[in-house]
């Protein structure tokens, strides 16, 4: 038994993780747990020394002290305090104005304020639980499908997951060892893509079935002409300007992530006192739930830490690595199975656990068989927006319940949530077939990096070497004048054909 168990440590750890999950433990600790218990079992078993926990301090401090991390609160908060102080719904109202008099206009008004809401909060919940309450009642009002009411405010909502600035391309980011910057700069286009196939679908849908979203009638139109156009610039230039504050600064490289949200977490403020809608009660609530789901992002982290120290400890690595190099097909192999296995383990978790449990262990592969960590982590974020969709454990279908009239059924949320999850696995297939939606950076930067992976980079020039060759040259045959200038003159022109 105790052979059977040395040689299977890794197996049984992973196997004891998912029947934790799959139980209904809390992940954080569920992830410690089997971390330390396993670790006490290699020690006993003589597999692993009692030193292994000594390197666990040092790891949760440096949890503590990673700079990147501390953006999460910042955009968690500037979205709160955004939401709280009614941008959502000025903008959805003066949105479902504009596009009023077209069929499926409100369904387009909700897509558009999805993706503006995603681009200033960062928050999949308060992004649907806003648009919920406001726009959902008024679309069944006016004759809208439920399903296709239902359905286009979950997934508008869960743009927050893949547009800028979100909260898992920061988790992404930290757990790939990349740049968030890059991650934010790579992810725009395939963002708007995305977008544009909710739309698309919308306007099909209305070709087909005129009646499932008919334009608003007249008598709801209070807004026109002038007035309109006035309406419409008031509201969408304060949330534009954020964005470019936002965004803009990290993207020029004036800020860095954290800056950036602690100038956005600033101007949220800002917008809120001009607003005259920022109180006592909406700051306490917006740093309840910041401070409560900032601790939730690190306990994960955390027990994640835990078990993923003892799980390289008893070569887990290894074996995932073993298991998916193996896979036939190479990369496209690769990557096939890894969205399946993504895709089915979003039923049961949501992003955040995904990325601190599973993306570890990817990572490391996806290296090994040269694909690009930036392209690979949005890829896995896209893939993992399905998991807010999922029927019927989507947190995005549990937050629209939640505020939702009691007229909807929640059957209506699920089957209308269903279209849209399609969408989101042709958006996963679109990536991988067309990698270069995912653009990043500087493109020779890029070359290098990939050129490197592949093993066609040419070698690093070896100074050292090269002045030393020329030392020894001139060292066999008598020194002329003139010598140290030819010397000169032949490293410059080696220097230059390398770099050639």
């Amino acid at each position: 038994m105790a052979e059977f168990m040395i040689a299977n440590m890794a197996p049984l750890m992973f196997g004891a993780l998912v029947a934790f999950l799959l139980f209904g433990y809390p992940v954080a600790f569920a992830l410690a747990a089997n971390g330390i218990v396993f670790g006490l079992i290699g020690i006993e078993l003589g597999l692993l020394t009692p030193a292994l926990f000594q390197a666990l301090p040092e790891r949760i401090f440096g949890i503590m002290s990673n700079d990147t991390l501390l953006a999460i609160p910042f955009f968690t908060f500037m979205g709160l305090v955004l939401e709280r102080s009614g941008m959502a719904e000025d903008l959805l109202d003066t949105i479902g104005q504009l596009f009023g008099p077209m069929r499926g206009g409100l369904a387009f008004a909700v897509i558009f304020v999805g993706a503006l809401l995603a681009a200033t909060t960062g928050v999949v919940a308060a992004s649907v639980i806003s648009m919920g309450l406001i726009s959902l009642p008024i679309m069944i009002r006016y004759g809208y499908d439920k399903r296709l009411a239902c359905g286009v405010i979950a997934a508008s909502g869960t743009l927050a997951q893949i547009i800028p600035p979100s909260l898992v391309l920061i988790i992404m980011a930290d757990q790939l060892g990349r740049s968030v910057g890059d991650m934010y700069e790579g992810a725009i286009l395939p963002a708007m893509i995305l977008t544009g196939l909710y739309v698309g679908y919308v306007l099909i849908l209305t070709l087909i079935k005129p009646q499932s979203a008919p334009a608003l009638p007249p008598e709801a139109r209070t807004l026109r002409g002038v007035k309109l156009m006035v309406r419409v610039v008031t509201t969408m230039v304060p949330p534009l300007m954020l964005i470019f504050l936002v965004l803009g600064t990290i993207f020029l490289g004036i800020a860095t992530p954290t800056e950036g949200g602690a100038m956005g977490a600033a101007g949220a403020l800002i917008l809120a006192i001009a607003r005259k809608r920022l109180s006592f009660k909406l700051l306490k609530q917006a740093m309840e739930t910041t401070g409560k789901l900032s601790s939730f992002v690190i306990f994960i982290l955390v027990g994640s830490t835990v078990f993923g120290l003892v799980f390289r400890a008893v070569n887990g690595d290894l074996w995932v690595e073993h298991l998916l190099l193996g896979l036939p097909g190479g990369q496209m192999g690769f990557l096939i199975v890894v969205n399946i296995l993504v895709f089915l383990l979003a039923f049961f978790l949501d992003f955040f656990e995904l990325s601190f449990i599973i993306v570890p262990l990817l990572a490391p592969v996806a290296d090994k068989l040269g694909i690009d960590l930036v392209w690979f982590g949005i890829l896995l974020a896209v893939n993992m927006q399905t998991s807010f969709m999922h029927p019927p454990f989507g947190f995005a279908l549990f937050y629209l319940r939640s505020v939702a009239p009691a007229s909807v059924k929640t059957t209506d949320i699920y089957w209308g949530a269903i279209p849209f999850v399609c969408i989101q696995i042709i958006m996963v297939a679109i990536i991988i077939i067309f990698p270069n939606v995912v653009s990043y950076g500087d493109d020779a930067q890029r070359a290098q990096a990939q050129a490197e992976r592949d093993g066609t980079a040419p070698p690093p020039i070896d100074l050292d070497s090269m002045m030393k060759q020329q030392d020894g040259e001139s060292s066999d045959a008598p020194k002329k004048e003139g010598d140290d200038e030819k010397a000169a003159a032949d490293l410059l022109k080696g220097l230059q054909s390398s770099d050639k």
